[in-house]
């Protein structure tokens, strides 16, 4: 257990960090789209291709690969910067978003020279958009009993299955995958294993899904005699799941689990400075800060880790699971801070922003991994169980 909390030691973000936000919060201030506070918030879903490749020209996309594959060759501290700046702005991030995080790192750490030629150059012209194929239809959060499956052919891979909830599978080049290439649900993780994608292939089916809100960001993907090429395999075969279990490490430390809310609560506090303020918002307005602080704090000790070339998963699950919280507290909170006096004039652009991020909070503690699997492995990692 000490050795986990150890882990937490407070950590500071290096001084060339600033130079960087400096820069990043100029071009955001001459690039960024004139959005309302409810588009703003939707930044993780914001898909435009044209705002990615004006990040990518900057040196702003797979920020950091390396030079020889066209990255920037800075450190995960940057990248920390560089995105708490993009989400505090609202900016629109969803294109290059998984390739920029965690697909590039992926194939950068497992993938053959072949692999890291190809992808990773297109990924950092933000000419290569890439989804995450893991959740299934009847499998829950077990990641384990995918049914989706790679038979080995002559010719390379025949994939067969289905994929579901993947974020923005419809409009993406690429999807990595995890299916089973061998043995059956019964054999738990052994026999996974991961594989890219052309979402263009014959055999592939794209349906987007509606959500509450009536936008379309999630998809379900149906694999039907897909033939894949040899090189479609990343790593080892059978090795799938350890190479998932690290990429979710990518996935759940940055600050994407911290600021999902941010606009929100950014256009409230905006909102109180016109003469609103009253003892108990300012209070609460304290608690947010205070919170907000010590999960930032959290979340750069485990970029910290990521420097030092570490696997914090453990670590990265529970910012994950108290920053998702913290996330859904703000709409819960504000939905009835400002529901308290009803002949209250509220901005309708505060309010249209409130009713999207309520509507799509509930889905913070499914994204990345689920509160339930994240607390179960925060135990084992505590030695709990």
């Amino acid at each position: 257990m000490n050795n986990l909390l150890d882990n937490f030691q407070l950590a500071r973000l290096p001084q060339s960090s600033d130079a960087l936000r400096i820069e990043v919060k100029q071009f955001l201030n001459e690039a960024m789209p004139t959005l309302s506070a409810d588009r703003r918030a939707r930044s993780w879903f914001g898909f435009d291709p044209e705002f990615s490749q004006r990040l990518a020209e900057r040196g702003w996309v797979g920020l950091t690969l390396p030079k020889t594959y066209g990255g920037a060759e800075l450190d995960a501290f940057s990248r920390f910067v560089l995105v708490e700046e993009l989400l505090c702005a609202g900016s629109p991030v969803a294109a290059h978003w998984i390739a920029d995080r965690q697909s590039g790192p992926l194939i950068f750490k497992y993938g053959t020279e072949k692999q890291k030629s190809f992808y990773l150059p297109l990924i950092c012209q933000a000419k290569a958009f890439f989804c995450i194929g893991m959740s299934e239809p009847n499998s829950g959060s077990d990641l384990s009993s995918v049914a989706t499956r790679a038979v080995k052919t002559d010719q390379g891979w025949r994939l067969n299955g289905q994929k579901i909830w993947t974020t923005n599978g419809h409009q993406c080049h690429f999807a990595i995958a995890l299916v089973r290439t061998s043995g059956t649900s019964a054999d738990r993780h052994a026999g996974l294993s991961q594989f890219i994608i052309d979402l263009s292939l014959p055999g592939v089916t794209r349906k987007p899904i509606v959500d509450l809100t009536g936008d379309q960001h999630f998809s379900e993907i149906f694999f039907e005699n897909v033939m894949l090429n040899e090189d479609a395999l990343i790593g080892v075969e059978g090795q799938g799941w350890d190479q998932v279990i690290a990429e979710l490490a990518f996935e759940r430390s940055g600050p994407e689990r911290v600021y999902s809310s941010i606009v929100l609560l950014d256009e409230w506090i905006k909102w109180l400075k016109q003469g609103r303020a009253t003892p108990q918002r300012i209070a609460m307005v304290g608690r947010f800060t205070v919170h907000l602080s010590t999960l930032r704090n959290m979340s750069i000790a485990v970029t910290h880790q990521l420097v030092e070339d570490k696997s914090p998963v453990i670590e990265a699950a529970l910012v994950k699971d108290i920053a998702t919280e913290f996330e859904q507290h703000i709409p819960a909170l504000l939905e009835d801070e400002m529901g308290s006096d009803p002949n209250e004039i509220i901005d309708p652009n505060l309010l249209r922003a409130l009713a999207y991020v309520s509507q799509m909070a509930p889905t913070y503690s499914l994204r990345g991994g689920t509160r339930e699997i994240l607390r179960g492995m925060i135990a084992r990692g505590l030695g709990l169980r």
